[in-house]
């Protein structure tokens, strides 16, 4: 089997990103949208998630019929060829429901490209596996701060009230070390901005496969160092992201 085309699966993927996005704006500012919920009461999923996932979808198949498409909305369509596309078509559901500004859309075929595209800022983040990350097509470099007390650090919190708990005795224990912590509300989001210099590291527990998949590729096609976070202290698995000479030393105070 040949090596797949990384430029023509992040074209795939920008394309689907925006299809999905133009759903979203349709449905923005409508009296209700919220369906239901997932995990939690606090975790819900309006008409615009799964209409975007829908549009999502319909990209991808009309190009790539045969690939795996993973969705937080529509679960999983198998495929035969190898590649795994994982999406979130409203990563940042919450704010987008209270007319919050951080929300966006990621798509992701794994290992190979990644798109974050915040449509109320027209920023589209976006990298192949082997070139560099760009914004609206433009180059961005991530901070490489590697000095824990210099750090700008971005996280997000579950929804489930025991899992919150401890990860408050987390940034409790964290919040006197570095420079400051944001939470945005997005997870997709968080990691963009991480490659684009916006923040100096990221970690979060209780997110999805679906969440980072994008994000991901593009924090290591900026050179940024990507690890898992096993389940710990009565929270669930998770990832951080930062530069290579603070990997270490930031994993350590997670465990």
């Amino acid at each position: 089997m040949s090596e797949p085309d990384n430029a023509a699966l992040l074209a795939v993927a920008d394309e689907a990103a925006r299809a999905a996005a133009a759903v979203l704006l349709e449905h923005r500012g409508r009296a209700g949208g919220e369906v239901g919920t997932k995990s939690t009461p606090t975790d819900p999923v309006t008409e615009a998630d799964l209409a975007g996932e829908e549009a999502i979808r319909a990209v991808i198949h009309r190009h790539r019929p045969e690939d795996t498409v993973v969705g937080e909305e529509g679960g999983e369509a198998a495929g035969s060829t190898g590649l795994r596309w994982l999406v979130d078509p409203l990563d940042g559901t919450v704010n987008y429901i209270y007319g919050h500004p951080l929300w966006c859309v990621s798509v992701a075929c794994v290992n190979h490209a990644g798109v974050v595209y915040d449509p109320v800022a027209g920023e589209c983040f976006t990298a192949a596996a082997g070139g560099a990350p760009e914004l609206n097509g433009g180059p961005v470099a991530p901070t490489m701060v590697d000095e824990l007390d210099r750090c700008l650090l971005a996280t997000g919190f579950g929804y489930d009230p025991e899992v919150r708990r401890a990860q408050a005795e987390t940034v409790a224990r964290l919040l006197p070390l570095v420079r400051d912590i944001r939470r945005g509300g997005s997870a997709a989001l968080d990691l963009a901005w991480l490659a684009a210099g916006r923040c100096d590291a990221y970690f979060e527990r209780g997110v999805k496969e679906w969440d980072v998949a994008a994000g991901r590729v593009i924090c290591e096609a900026a050179g940024l160092e990507v690890r898992e976070l096993e389940p710990a202290g009565g929270q669930p698995w998770g990832i951080m992201a930062c530069a290579p000479g603070l990997a270490d030393e930031l994993q350590a105070l997670l465990a």
